[in-house]
């Protein structure tokens, strides 16, 4: 049997991190992944002469300096600037919420004492601690943003009435007094040119990565072959749900060739609205300034979580949050593994965050 330094689980983004530093320090390393292809969930293929992101739109962003020059060390970033808009029914509104969307929503807004008289009056509707998301994002923004472009949204991406959610999924919302699309407010962003994959191929270069291959299926042998693990699966599965079954929701993506060289005019486009099943709307050329013949559209549809379905958000209500807290616990006690991402810690994390943490990881 052939022993490493490290087995990682998962070639996504803290995988290769980890991958790509325990290599440059003379350590053995395999990559192993259950998908048919490396990335993870910022996978882009190659359509049309379009760089698709296959598991939903990713703008990296990042106020971490080392971190920005870490992946730029692999491919070159564009200046993508990440604008979404929303659309409700035939209204179009500019995301996040600013003094564009305020003049558009209210014909008498102009100024920043204009959008936050709107405002403030509708805020008094709430009184006391506010008891659902409902009550929390009319307390924050008012009754007719909360109406147009957050309760419908809101219902679709987690199928629930918004009085049935808890106040803390929404404990602020962006209220910008400025007319400034640009919807993060990181010091860096862009997108890699020629997609994310290439990004994370770049970093495994020279390093063994086996595809189609489930650690869960030889995992006693994948543990006698190394020295270390990197885990970063789902962290109930890893401990064969011993506790019970942590809750997620999912996505499901309907892509499509359009003969059309621009069919929406930015590359995402939030609906808002109970009109429409999806929350959005990707035209996947618009992250690389594209000027392809036609165009890739990806319609997005949040559902719930299924077995045998990708696991995209984590449910951080009380009793989630509780139940993997207990798994934590568990996987501190692990000899030799190392936990680390989004599914492994239950935790959502921004792409820089991830990689963040696998820089600090020690080698």
């Amino acid at each position: 049997m052939e022993k490493y330094d490290y087995l990682i689980v998962g070639a996504g983004l803290f995988g290769a991190t980890i991958a790509y530093r325990a290599k440059k320090a003379g350590k053995k390393v395999l990559v192993i992944d259950k998908r048919n292809h490396i990335a993870g969930n910022v996978y882009t293929e190659n359509i049309e002469n379009i760089n698709v992101h296959k598991y939903g739109a990713h703008i990296f962003h990042t106020d971490y300096k080392d971190v920005w020059e870490f992946v730029n060390s692999f491919v070159e970033f564009n200046r993508y600037t990440n604008s979404p808009i929303a659309r409700i029914e035939k209204e179009i509104y500019n995301l996040p919420f600013n003094m564009n969307t305020f003049s558009k929503i209210w014909s008498d807004v102009y100024t920043p004492e204009d959008a936050l008289r709107h405002i403030n009056s509708e805020r008094k509707e709430i009184t006391g601690e506010p008891k659902n998301l409902e009550e929390q994002a009319i307390s924050l923004v008012g009754r007719t943003i909360y109406e147009k472009l957050i309760k419908g949204y809101t219902e679709k991406q987690w199928n629930r009435d918004c009085k049935d959610l808890p106040a803390f999924i929404i404990k602020r919302l962006p209220v910008r007094l400025v007319y400034d699309n640009n919807y993060f407010n990181d010091k860096y962003q862009g997108i890699p040119i020629g997609g994310y994959t290439k990004l994370v191929e770049k970093m495994l270069d020279g390093i063994e990565v086996k595809l189609n291959t489930d650690f869960f299926d030889n995992i006693l042998e994948y543990k006698k072959m190394c020295n270390k693990i990197v885990y970063t699966g789902a962290i109930d599965e890893y401990f064969n749900y011993s506790l019970g079954k942590l809750e997620y929701r999912s996505l499901l993506f309907k892509t499509k060739v359009i003969n059309l060289e621009n069919f929406q005019g930015n590359a995402v486009v939030n609906y808002t609205g109970r009109e429409v099943d999806y929350t959005r709307v990707i035209e996947h050329k618009h992250f690389e300034y594209g000027n392809q013949p036609k165009t890739v559209i990806t319609y997005e549809y949040p559902t719930d979580f299924k077995e045998g379905m990708e696991k995209y958000y984590t449910v951080n209500d009380e009793k989630n949050n509780e139940l993997a807290e207990k798994y934590r616990k568990l996987a501190l006690q692990e000899k030799n593994v190392i936990f680390g991402g989004r599914l492994a810690e239950y935790k959502y994390y921004d792409m820089d965050d991830v990689i963040k943490k696998a820089l600090d990881v020690n080698i």
